[in-house]
């Protein structure tokens, strides 16, 4: 899955636009690595997303094309 995609289906970035923007701007990483918006995800990967002086890392357990909003917390995990 996309990792635009895939941080607006978990939520941890509310619009797709907005992950896509964050990307762009190099804020995202996957593995330590400056990550384009179209960049793969799979379990395992830790991502770690700036948001201006907070940074935020969690670790990808799973990769769903659709969840429920109750069901989004567990495609991750904070670290």
């Amino acid at each position: 899955m996309r990792l635009d995609k895939y941080l607006k289906v978990s939520r941890l970035i509310k619009r797709r636009t907005v992950a896509n923007e964050a990307c762009d701007n190099g804020r995202v990483t996957i593995n330590d690595k400056v990550a384009k918006a179209s960049t793969e995800v799979k379990a395992g990967d830790i991502i770690s997303i700036s948001f201006g002086n907070k940074e935020v890392k969690v670790e990808v357990l799973d990769v769903t094309e659709t969840v429920r909003k109750e069901e989004a917390k567990e495609l991750f995990k904070y670290l």
